[in-house]
């Protein structure tokens, strides 16, 4: 019972294009073929009947002639007329008369009326006969009755018929070759996005696809293509990172896997032993690089999560957000101080990501800070519809040819190099920046160090 649904679900997209234009076309034809069928059929018959009128008019008026057998008068037009049925009904008597050796004419109750005066001239079909009847008034007491065929008007509407009914057949069929062409013209870029789908799904190729005019598919190639350059800009994202994770993770598991070999190798019998110092010494080597490692997976973690799209609908105080990221660097670094200036701001955000993105900040300044050195912290108005965080240090700066560098993924200057850190702190702050609407910027500070500006949007 379900069947045709299936088969008409599983019909391509070419194929319903192609029925919907003959069921279009067919609808149109029929419509327009069966209102020109019934006005040539009104007017047909509409001709017959006045052609009948006529008839009557002149059999009125025309001279009347005598025969022989029955003494009555006839008019000469019944003798005239060979391809109708003529005849005169008597309402005294109840009789039709009509000429010899002819059939009379059909008649009705109504045509009976007309000979007694009742009603003027009637007009009918006699479908027995097949002939169109009229009753018109003759004499007192008579009527005349005039029957002719319908045989030449129902040939005539046959033949309109098989007419319209060819034309009408060969217009769809006309529409279904012009919706087929159409649909593959028309369907031609859907057919390519199609082919490009498969080609990604099976082969991962994302080479954009040909694009041809200014249509709506078109726009929809268009915008296909920039989701192909979106998914390879994610996937060479994706490769930088592992790659790049791979290489920063190399030299902490090396160095660690060098430390634990040389540590069990001296506890086996008969090898030489490590004095305590030597122990203690390795031993802090590898807590500093599993500290090493535990950051660098942590950055790496977040890194990913600011990677993924996310819906940023929370308001956050942003003065709050300062506040608690500053608590946490004074924890940390309590050979600096902090020249802290904080105006109040809102935007709708993510707290949690904007508090790392600044404790970020705040961390590489006390990194690069001198020790009894001051960092300064600033949160100010800007005057165009957003805030800036700002980050300075009196440390060496950075260097001009590592300015374009400082917010990419791992990229350490090389004063940076024999500091602790993962290189992902600054690539943290920017994806937070940018996820927020805003921008991270780098440059050299008035006390000579660097200068970090983290520019988010907002209100007061």
């Amino acid at each position: 019972m379900f069947e045709p649904q299936g088969r008409l679900q599983r019909a391509s997209l070419r194929a319903r294009v192609t029925w919907l234009a003959a069921f279009c076309v067919a609808g149109a034809v029929a419509l327009v073929s069966f209102g020109a069928y019934m006005i040539v059929r009104k007017s047909v018959y509409d001709a017959l009947d006045e052609n009948l009128r006529s008839r009557a008019a002149t059999v009125a008026t025309s001279v009347k002639v005598t025969t022989p057998d029955d003494l009555l008068n006839y008019p000469s037009a019944f003798l005239a007329a060979g391809d109708v049925k003529m005849g005169v009904l008597q309402a005294n008597t109840g009789k039709i008369l009509y000429p010899k050796l002819s059939e009379p004419p059909p008649t009705v109750e109504e045509a009976w009326e007309v000979a007694q005066g009742e009603r003027g001239e009637y007009i009918w079909t006699d479908h027995r006969t097949e002939t169109r009847v009229i009753a018109a008034p003759y004499q007192p007491g008579q009527a005349v009755v005039i029957a002719q065929s319908m045989a030449p008007q129902r040939t005539t509407l046959a033949k309109l018929s098989v007419v319209l009914l060819l034309i009408g057949g060969a217009g769809v069929l006309l529409a279904a070759i012009a919706g087929t062409a159409v649909a593959r013209t028309g369907l031609r870029p859907v057919q390519r996005l199609t082919e490009a789908t498969e080609r990604v799904a099976n082969t991962g190729d994302l080479t954009p696809i040909p694009v041809s005019g200014d249509d709506e598919l078109a726009r929809l190639t268009h915008s296909f293509n920039a989701m192909l350059g979106a998914v390879a800009e994610s996937q060479e994202r994706q490769r930088r990172l592992v790659a790049d994770a791979g290489h920063e993770l190399r030299t902490p598991l090396t160095s660690m896997r060098t430390n634990l070999e040389l540590l069990l190798a001296s506890e086996r019998p008969n090898s030489p032993t490590l004095s305590e110092e030597d122990k203690a010494e390795i031993q802090s080597d590898v807590r500093g690089q599993l500290d090493e490692l535990t950051t660098l997976i942590g950055d790496l973690v977040e890194l990913a999560r600011e990677d993924a799209p996310q819906v940023i609908h929370e308001p956050v105080d942003l003065v709050e957000v300062v506040e608690r990221s500053l608590d946490r660097a004074r924890r940390r670094a309590s050979n600096v101080t902090f020249d802290v200036q904080l105006q109040p701001w809102t935007l709708l955000g993510d707290s949690s990501a904007l508090e790392r993105a600044v404790l970020n900040l705040l961390d590489n300044a006390v990194k690069f800070s001198p020790s009894g050195s001051a960092v300064r912290l600033t949160l100010r108005q800007v005057g165009d519809g957003s805030a800036v965080v700002e980050v300075a240090d009196a440390g060496p700066g950075i260097a001009d040819a590592d300015l374009p560098h400082v917010f990419e993924r791992f990229y350490r200057s090389s004063e940076a190099r024999t500091l602790p850190g993962s290189g992902l702190g600054l690539a943290i702050v920017k994806q937070v920046a940018q996820r927020h609407g805003g921008t991270a910027t780098a440059g050299r500070a008035p006390e000579g160090g660097a200068l970090f500006t983290l520019r988010l949007p907002g209100r007061p």
